[in-house]
Formats: C-alpha cells, structure tokens, sequence
C-alpha cells in the first residue's frame, strides 16, 4: 500500500480556494492567505513524495495562481476605494 501524503491535498484544496476566491471582493483577502498556503503544502507534499507527487504539483500551480489572481483583487479593491475617496473632493 503506497503512502498518503495529506499535504499535497491540502495544498490543491487551499490553491482551488485560492483561485475561486480571487473573483469575490470581499473574500480576496481571505483567500490571499489561502493560496499562499496552497504554495508551502505543495512544497512540502513535493518534498515528502509518497503517492501524492501529482496532487502537491496541481497544489502548487493553483497557489500561484490563486496568488495572481487574489492580488490583483486586492490591487483593484484598493484602487476602487481610493477612486470613490476621491470623488467626495468633487462633490
């Protein structure tokens, strides 16, 4: 019977999230967090080896994704505020 690596489900879980969560405003900063924990457990999956090689490498993939994708949610999140901020000097 060959070895389960939870690690590497943990990071394809975490990256997914990361990646899904990057589209919804508020939740981007949540699944920021996410996904840069989706890249350490597909590091450290890759690291253990065991049955799970493949799950850790999708996990690390997703996490960097989900990194793009929920950085620039913040960057947009961030630049909408200051936008609304500064129609209230025009007012």
């Amino acid at each position: 019977m060959e070895q389960r690596n939870g690690m590497s489900i943990a990071a394809l879980v975490c990256g997914i999230l990361g990646i899904i969560g990057g589209f919804i405003p508020v939740v981007t900063y949540f699944t920021l967090v996410l996904a840069i924990l989706g890249i350490v457990f597909g590091v450290k999956g890759r690291k253990a080896g065991g049955a799970n090689t493949g799950l850790a490498t999708a996990g690390l993939v997703c996490g960097i994704v989900g990194v793009a994708f929920s950085a620039a949610g913040v960057i947009c999140a961030i630049c909408a505020i200051g936008a609304i901020g500064s129609l209230g000097a025009f007012a």
